[in-house]
C-alpha cells in the first residue's frame, strides 16, 4: 500500500480541515436566513409540475394559505416558496389588478373545490396578463371561454363549462372592484338654532366599514355613543350634553372613527425561476379623529321666583333668577350670560283668580324689566316701577322670559323658540294699594277777641242853649216825647171815626 510522505499527510489533514470548516460556515449562513418552504399542489386541475402540456390551474398551498399564480406562463412554483409579506407593488401590478387579485383570492380563493379553486385561477391570470392567459397553451383566439375550453379537454373536460362559467364570473365582479381611498375625515357639525344638535358623518371610501365612538355627544336614534356599521357619507344625528362637573362654560365634543377598506396589495409569495403567487391581504385599517370647529355653547331653561310689596305707592319686586340644570352659562372668558326678564303690571278692582294666562281685557298699567349682571348671574335683583302706581286697586305682575328678547349671544343658550311665563296672579305677585282714610274735620279754635281800645276821657257835658238839658238826658227824654205824639195822633183818629162815619161805598 502506497503511503504519501509525512509532510503530504499533514498538508492534506490541513486542506481537510479547512474544507471542513468552510462548509461548515456555509451551512451556518444557510441556517441564519429565513428557511424557504416549497409550495404544494393545491385544489384544482392539471398537472402539478413546473412544466407541462396542461399546466397547473388551481391553487398553491403554501402553510396553510391558498395562494395563486399571477405570472402566466412561468414554470408552476413547486420548489422553496418564500413569503414576502403584504406587497402594494407586486412586480408592476397596477393598484386596480391589486385589488381585484386580492378580492379574488380573498372572496373565492381559500377553498377546496376545485371547480371553483380553477375558476378562481384563471381570473386571476387573466387579471394580471390577460394576453399571455389566453395563448400560454396555443390557443390562438381572443375569448376567455375558449381558452380555458382549449386546456380544461385535457385536464378535465368533464368541468370544463363549470370552470369557463366561474372564471367569467369572478373576473366580472373583479373587474368591477374600484381601487380604495385609505384615509378620510371625519365631519362634526352644530345646529345654530340648538347646540345640544348637530350631526357626525365619515367622508371615507364608499366601500369602507367601520364604527364611531363620540364623547360628550350621543346619537339621537340609539341614545349611545358608540354605533358599529357607520355607511360611509351618511350624517348620524346626535345630541351633545356637557360634562357633569361642568362651570357653566363651553364644552366641545370629539369623535373618533376605525375604518377598514379592502387592500389594494396581495400577500405575495416568491419562488426562484419560478411562479409569484398571490395570497389574500387584510384590509388595510385607519382611524380618525375630529372635534367641534367652535366650542358648544352651554344651554339652560332659565326661571323666576318673584317677591311683591307696593311701597311709597310704587310696585316693587323681588326678581330671583335661576336654571332649571342647575348651571348657569358662562363665556369663555368666564362671565356669566346676560339675561333679560320682562314682567306686565295689571290693575283689578278686586283679587283675581289666580290663572295660567292673563284674562283677556287687561290692559297693562306699568312695565319692569331686569338684566342680570355679568360678574354675579343668578340671583336676586329687585326693580320698581319708575311712576308711582294710578290709584288705588289690586295690583299683580307677570314675569315672562323670551328667547327673542335677549341678545344674539344670549340666544345661543336657550332652546329654540324658548318663552317662560309666570301665572297670572300668584300670591306672590299680587298686592293691594287701598285709598288713604279719609281725615277728620278739625275743631274750630276760639278766634281771640280783638283788644279793647279804652274810652276816650269823658268830656264836662255840654248844656243846651234854651232849656238848659243836658246832653246825656236828651235822647231818652226825646223817646218819650216821640211816644207821646203818637199815642195822641191815635186817639184823635179814633174819635173822628165815630163822630163822622164813612158812608157806605
Amino acid at each position: 500500500m502506497h503511503h504519501p510522505p509525512p509532510h503530504r499527510r499533514r498538508a492534506s489533514r490541513v486542506v481537510l480541515a479547512l474544507l471542513v470548516s468552510s462548509a461548515a460556515l456555509l451551512a451556518g449562513t444557510t441556517a441564519v436566513a429565513t428557511p424557504a418552504e416549497a409550495a404544494d399542489r393545491g385544489t384544482g386541475f392539471g398537472t402539478w409540475a413546473p412544466l407541462s402540456s396542461t399546466g397547473w390551474h388551481g391553487s398553491m398551498r403554501v402553510g396553510d394559505v391558498e395562494t395563486y399564480c399571477i405570472h402566466p406562463g412561468l414554470p408552476v412554483a413547486t420548489g422553496p416558496t418564500t413569503d414576502q409579506g403584504v406587497q402594494a407593488d407586486a412586480r408592476g401590478l397596477t393598484p386596480q389588478q391589486l385589488v381585484s387579485i386580492n378580492y379574488l383570492v380573498s372572496t373565492y380563493g381559500q377553498t377546496d373545490d376545485p371547480v371553483q379553486a380553477a375558476g378562481v385561477g384563471w381570473a386571476v391570470k387573466a387579471t394580471a396578463d390577460r394576453d399571455t392567459t389566453l395563448h400560454s397553451w396555443g390557443y390562438e383566439g381572443d375569448s376567455l371561454r375558449e381558452a380555458i375550453d382549449y386546456i380544461m379537454r385535457r385536464a378535465s373536460p368533464e368541468n370544463s363549462a363549470a370552470v369557463q362559467e366561474r372564471a367569467e364570473r369572478y373576473l366580472a365582479e373583479a373587474s368591477a372592484i374600484r381601487v380604495p381611498r385609505l384615509g378620510g375625515t371625519l365631519v362634526l357639525t352644530t345646529n345654530p338654532d340648538d347646540p345640544t344638535r348637530g350631526s357626525v358623518a365619515a367622508d371615507v371610501d364608499p366601500d369602507a366599514t367601520g364604527g364611531l365612538h363620540l364623547d360628550g355627544a350621543v346619537f339621537a336614534d340609539t341614545g349611545t355613543a358608540d354605533r358599529a356599521d357607520v355607511t360611509p357619507g351618511r350624517a348620524y344625528p346626535i345630541l351633545a350634553s356637557p360634562p357633569r362637573d361642568t362651570d357653566g362654560r363651553p364644552y366641545t365634543v370629539r369623535a373618533r372613527g376605525a375604518f377598514t377598506v379592502r387592500a389594494a396589495a396581495v400577500r405575495l409569495f416568491t419562488t426562484p425561476g419560478q411562479q409569484e403567487s398571490a395570497g389574500p391581504a387584510e384590509p388595510q385599517r385607519f382611524e380618525l379623529t375630529a372635534e367641534d370647529a367652535v366650542a358648544r355653547p352651554i344651554v339652560f331653561s332659565p326661571r323666576i321666583h318673584t317677591e311683591a310689596r307696593i311701597e311709597d305707592g310704587r310696585f316693587l319686586d323681588a326678581v330671583t333668577l335661576s336654571s332649571g340644570e342647575n348651571v348657569w352659562p358662562r363665556a369663555a372668558d368666564g362671565s356669566f350670560v346676560r339675561l333679560r326678564a320682562r314682567a306686565d303690571v295689571y290693575r283689578t278692582g278686586e283679587f283675581p283668580v289666580e290663572a295660567p294666562v292673563v284674562p283677556d281685557g287687561l290692559t297693562p298699567v306699568a312695565r319692569l324689566e331686569v338684566t342680570t349682571d355679568p360678574a354675579v348671574g343668578p340671583g336676586t335683583y329687585t326693580v320698581a316701577t319708575p311712576d308711582p302706581l294710578p290709584g288705588p286697586g289690586v295690583y299683580t305682575a307677570v314675569w315672562r322670559i323670551e328667547r327673542v328678547d335677549q341678545s344674539p349671544e344670549t340666544v345661543l343658550h336657550l332652546p329654540l323658540r324658548y318663552v317662560w311665563a309666570e301665572r297670572f296672579a300668584t300670591p306672590s305677585q299680587t298686592r293691594q294699594l287701598v285709598p288713604p282714610p279719609p281725615s277728620e274735620t278739625p275743631a274750630s279754635t276760639p278766634t281771640p277777641a280783638a283788644p279793647v281800645a279804652a274810652p276816650p276821657a269823658a268830656e264836662p257835658p255840654t248844656a243846651l242853649a234854651t232849656t238848659g238839658v243836658s246832653a246825656a238826658g236828651l235822647a231818652p227824654a226825646g223817646v218819650l216825647a216821640a211816644v207821646t205824639v203818637a199815642i195822641g195822633v191815635g186817639v184823635i183818629l179814633t174819635a173822628r171815626r165815630r163822630r163822622f162815619p164813612t158812608a157806605p161805598a
